[in-house]
């Protein structure tokens, strides 16, 4: 039985909530993150379901080598994946190659 095929943007938002995951899971980047973006810890799980929120998640991640080796590595999808997700989530938006 073949499985469904998945809508790029869902797939993106998947690709997001684990990068969200991944931030959370390390105090110090989840307080780099929640510095910049402006939002509290207590409204994370709410602005989760903001598609331009987790566009803004994505860009943190990409924006750091080591960031996106060590996300690439916990989640073991390929960078250029994660570059993809960001791209299907805001296609107006900066595209990281």
């Amino acid at each position: 039985m073949k499985k469904p095929q998945r809508h790029p943007s869902e797939v993106a938002e998947i690709v997001a909530i684990q990068a969200l995951s991944f931030v959370a899971g390390d105090p110090e980047r989840l307080g780099l993150f929640l510095s910049e973006s402006g939002i509290g810890p207590e409204t994370l799980r709410s602005a989760a379901k903001d598609p331009q929120f987790l566009v803004s998640v994505l860009d943190f991640v990409l924006r750091d080598d080591e960031t996106v080796k060590a996300f690439s590595a916990s989640s073991q999808l390929d960078p250029t994946t994660i570059a993809a997700a960001r791209q299907a989530l805001d296609p107006r938006g900066q595209e990281f190659t």
